[in-house]
């Protein structure tokens, strides 16, 4: 009745506030009773107290027969997580927790709960993204709890970037929860919240199912007698390498760290830098110095031949900033890359590093919440439900793969989980490329193909592509495990369909589309 009250009150402000519709109206929100009386198929509103919990006596049989199919469907998630046990021993207090844990969720047990009563239970922990009020009912003994219960209102319900790259704010509107803030409390504007649409994937469409590994990283081999030569491209570019600062920090093979001063750097000779990069090159490639001395003079050619035309630079800097660390990380990434592209065994050498405890991944395990704006997929091509548009060209992207011939299947990599780890001089990264398609090659075989769909492409973007196309796809078939794979990337809306000829082209054994 208080949180009836109390909602009614806030729902209603102005001139009308006081008259009895207007408080039935608002009440109706969150009633588990029909205007006759009749008891409602679905709740609105929920008391969870945690003596009910352990009393074993948590949900009546009305209950249970209304959301039978929500629990069923909740069933499953544990069994394909949990295995087959865990699924048929759920608890009464387990399901009643995921009602709490998807209140507001379409499709889950918690579809249309608007109002949580809680008995000593929401400070113990609660997934729910989708708190807006919280109100306080009775004495709170501590500040911690205050802080506690007020924490239950903390995590966002979405994790859109806005135009300007930030985060909208969210608010709660919080009462009856005593603070000592000394800052005026912000007004909350009434907003709307965006429509929400759940990804998922639909079981019956289980045959267009697409696996892929969960990889670490990669393991190369590599023969130091071995003569070795560059092919340098498009992706082997530097960043440009901009002002330089008063004092700058090297770092030394060995760790090492010394402090260099914008005069020292730039009284360094073209031939000190060779000589700097091709150390730290040489201990990245081969893992010591002790490498044929043949190969450090190549080494030495090889960075020369980078230096003259493949590094940007502004007119003021002098190739002394190529001591610095993160230009000299940069420039061994580059050049290390081209080296192992160059390799006619290179396929050979290159393998991935599985993960071990979840050693591939599934469109069978997709099912989140979005409120981008979404593409309904073709049942006869994708195994989930939605393509989540992170722009117009994703969504041209999933037309051409449902449209064209030799395409069996395909997901957009939202919800997936599948990354490609790379590094940025010594920082480790995780790329996620945007679609997987499993596309016909002719005979029995099938071929796995990465896409990426990039407008403008920024300098960070080549370390990405760049470890796709030679390295995750080389390591994955080499494990020979995981099928065959290839990488596609794509930047004219217009040539989408020609970029996958392309490679269906250079994985068919004849040459011919057919």
């Amino acid at each position: 009745k208080i949180v009836y009250e109390w909602v009614a009150g806030r729902q209603i402000e102005g001139e009308n506030g006081g008259q009895p519709e207007f408080h039935r109206a608002a009440c109706r929100l969150f009633s588990n009773f029909d205007d006759d009386g009749n008891p409602l198929a679905r709740r609105n509103t929920i008391l969870i107290d945690s003596q009910q919990l352990e009393s074993g006596e948590a949900l009546t049989g009305q209950f249970r027969s209304v959301a039978a199919e929500e629990i069923e469907a909740f069933r499953r998630e544990v069994r394909d997580t949990q295995g087959q046990g865990a699924a048929e021993n759920i608890s009464d207090a387990e399901i009643l927790r995921e009602v709490a844990n998807s209140v507001g969720k379409p499709g889950r047990l918690g579809a249309n709960i608007r109002c949580v009563v809680s008995v000593s239970m929401l400070t113990e922990g609660w997934d729910a993204n989708t708190v807006t009020h919280i109100l306080g009912v009775r004495a709170f003994g501590t500040q911690l709890l205050c802080e506690q219960v007020v924490g239950r209102a903390l995590r966002r319900y979405s994790y859109d970037l806005e135009e300007d790259g930030l985060f909208e704010a969210q608010y709660a509107d919080v009462f009856g929860v005593p603070f000592d803030f000394t800052a005026k409390p912000t007004i909350a504007p009434a907003k709307p919240p965006k429509p929400v649409t759940r990804v998922q994937a639909v079981r019956e469409r289980s045959h267009l199912e697409i696996t892929f590994p969960r990889v670490n990283g990669y393991h190369v081999v590599r023969d130091r007698r071995q003569r070795i030569r560059a092919n340098f491209t498009d992706d082997s570019v530097s960043p440009f390498v901009g002002p330089i600062p008063d004092y700058v920090t090297v770092q030394g093979v060995a760790g090492q760290v010394t402090t260099m001063t914008g005069a020292d750097v730039r009284g360094k000779r073209r031939q000190e830098v060779e000589y700097h990069i091709a150390k730290h090159l040489i201990a990245g490639y081969w893992g010591s110095y002790d490498v044929d001395h043949r190969n450090f003079i190549i080494v030495k050619s090889i960075i020369g031949e980078w230096i003259d035309e493949y590094t940007l630079q502004h007119p003021s800097v002098p190739i002394g900033a190529f001591m610095m660390h993160e230009y000299t990380a940069r420039a061994c990434d580059r050049i290390i890359a081209a080296i192992d592209r160059s390799s006619e065994e290179s396929e050979a050498r290159i393998t991935a590093s599985i993960d071990r405890f979840a050693p591939t991944g599934s469109t069978s395990n997709v099912d989140v919440n979005t409120s981008k704006d979404v593409y309904r997929t073709d049942p006869a091509k994708c195994h989930v439900n939605y393509v989540v548009k992170d722009s117009g060209w994703e969504g041209r992207m999933a037309q051409v793969l449902e449209s064209h011939p030799r395409v069996t299947a395909y997901a957009k990599n939202h919800g997936l989980g599948l990354e490609v780890p790379y590094t940025i001089g010594e920082e480790r990264r995780a790329y996620l490329p945007d679609f997987i398609a499993r596309v016909d090659i002719g005979g029995n075989e099938l071929l796995n193909v990465m896409i990426e769909v990039k407008g403008l492409r920024r300098p960070d973007d080549v370390e990405k592509t760049t470890t796709a196309a030679d390295y995750w796809v080389t390591a994955v078939n080499n494990v020979g495990e995981y099928g065959r794979w290839a990488w596609a990337y794509c930047d004219d809306p217009g040539l989408f369909s020609s970029e996958l000829d392309r490679v269906i082209r250079d994985h068919t054994a004849d040459g011919a589309m057919g």
